[in-house]
């Protein structure tokens, strides 16, 4: 929402460290460590695929996000960018690219949950081609409450577990406008991405908030998906006796295989010193569980939406509430129990004090995998009709290689015969 006169692109000069660009630039660093993106944005500047659309980008806007930010003007885009989540707005990267040739900011720092929603309405009256988005927030809010807009937009990506859903809700009820890729579910996004990004940022940022160990305490997780999955491995392996609750009976047993004890959470509570959500639904851990945990356990949120930890039950029981440290919100209840919310109840790897996200190597792939479907999409729209497609396999495939590439990582290429092979399903060559 900022609407500073235009300002030349900052890039670094030629004989500039890295460190001396950071002063001034916030994105420096991280395009150090997001490669595949660099990749593309020198790819993009050549081809400009993007040329005359107006493209909208809803992320949490810290450094990574700048940096996609910045692949997807490379390309030619018109870019117009708000939040998916309120508190996660880093202002200088916000103000770094706002007011820009080609950027334009909906987005502060703070912003409080209606100025949220009153910026992405905003954007939205900007009309854009292309919607890349996070939590299904800008494509839902189109469908719903600009519904000229929505029949205009060419096409649509999404990179969230929770915004897949809601796609696909939106596909299943004939109400979707445009062609969209589910980007969250190719397996670059689940592989990497989900397990390893949320898992290791979600637990740094709980580690740094509370300054308390994780090794012999037992953690419970809500929720065994690709980022309750990362999340139990890496809890397990820093020493945490794993507990997990899971919905789904094939995926409890997956838990269970894995070495976690798998239980409900009614069961779990006493148990538990320390609670992480990670299930894409809501009410996960509500009054009933909350009355059975024990004095000082430590709840944290690493789903989309703030609403897995049911915070009104919470705070309905407590007779008051103080901040012991930042970052984390004490409940003191009635009995003289006490229990410790992080973040809020918000994505605890993003909007706590000390969150910056997942790392950059690891979200480089999921932005480079937006960029691809987008401009596969905008390719293709006129072909497809309006529905929520899988990202096709070669494109996932093509990011996985040319990530290798930047890593200056070989693999095995098959041999004419194992291609023969592969093919001969009668197996019939002796030659085999």
């Amino acid at each position: 929402m900022s609407r500073g006169t235009q300002k030349p692109e900052r890039r670094p000069a030629d004989d500039e460290t890295e460190d001396d660009a950071t002063a001034d630039d916030p994105l420096a660093w991280t395009r150090g460590h997001t490669p595949l993106l660099q990749s593309y944005a020198e790819e993009a500047r050549r081809e400009r695929p993007f040329d005359g659309l107006t493209v909208a980008v809803a992320s949490h806007l810290e450094p990574k996000t700048g940096v996609f930010i910045e692949t997807v003007r490379a390309a030619g885009a018109e870019v117009l960018f708000a939040p998916s989540e309120p508190q996660s707005t880093h202002g200088d990267v916000v103000q770094f690219l706002d007011g820009r040739d080609g950027f334009e900011a909906f987005a502060e720092a703070g912003m409080s949950d209606e100025a949220f929603e009153a910026a992405q309405h905003r954007l939205l009256e900007r009309r854009p081609d292309v919607i890349l988005d996070d939590g299904c927030e800008l494509i839902a809010k189109a469908h719903a409450d600009h519904p000229a807009v929505a029949s205009e937009v060419l096409a649509g990506a999404e990179q969230t577990t929770a915004g897949v859903t809601r796609l696909r809700a939106m596909a299943d009820e004939g109400v979707l406008e445009f062609p969209s890729y589910a980007v969250n579910d190719t397996p670059m996004k689940h592989y990497f991405d989900n397990v390893h990004g949320t898992g290791e940022s979600a637990l740094a940022n709980v580690m740094i908030t509370t300054n308390a160990m994780v090794a012999g305490k037992t953690a419970v997780v809500a929720g065994y998906g690709y980022v309750g999955r990362g999340v139990a491995q890496k809890l397990r392996s820093l020493g945490a006796d794993t507990v997990v609750t899971e919905v789904d009976p094939r995926r409890a047993l997956q838990a269970h295989t894995d070495g976690h004890r798998v239980t409900n959470m009614a069961d779990a509570a006493p148990e538990g010193d320390l609670f992480v959500t990670a299930t894409g639904s809501r009410d996960v851990v509500r009054r009933e569980h909350f009355e059975r945990m024990a004095s000082g356990a430590k709840l944290a949120n690493a789903g989309h939406f703030d609403v897995e930890i049911l915070v009104d039950d919470l705070a309905s029981m407590a007779t008051r509430t103080t901040e012991p440290r930042a970052g984390v919100t004490r409940y003191h209840l009635p009995d003289g129990r006490h229990l410790d919310l992080l973040a809020e109840g918000r994505l605890v790897n993003l909007t706590g004090p000390y969150s910056q996200g997942h790392p950059a190597e690891v979200i480089d792939t999921t932005f480079a995998s937006m960029f691809v479907a987008a401009r596969d999409l905008v390719e293709r729209h006129e072909e497809l009709a309006p529905d929520v497609y899988d990202v096709p396999d070669r494109l996932d495939k093509a990011v996985a290689e040319r990530k290798l590439d930047t890593l200056g990582v070989e693999i095995e290429t098959p041999t004419e015969r194992q291609e023969a092979y592969a093919e001969d399903w009668r197996h019939e060559d002796s030659s085999f």
